[in-house]
């Protein structure tokens, strides 16, 4: 049997963050995988809300190329 875990809280939430920066290459990293990808509210326990700006964020940041659009190993 696995482990029953309680819910997870939003780490957003929980410190009052109102805006995700996409410069700050630091948080961005931590919510992406090694590919990437970018990791699910199912895992991470983001809210609805701050998941989307995150994933806006992420993705500025791809364009910008603060953050990496896929390993460079994954060729």
């Amino acid at each position: 049997m696995g482990v029953i875990r309680g819910k997870k809280i939003c780490r957003f939430c929980e410190n009052k963050v109102t805006m995700i920066n996409y410069k700050d290459e630091r948080i961005l990293k931590r919510f992406t995988n090694e590919r990437g990808k970018i990791i699910p509210r199912r895992v991470t326990g983001n809210c609805a809300m701050h998941q989307r700006k995150l994933t806006t964020a992420i993705k500025r940041g791809r364009v910008l190329a603060i953050v990496a659009f896929a390993a460079e190993s994954y060729r």
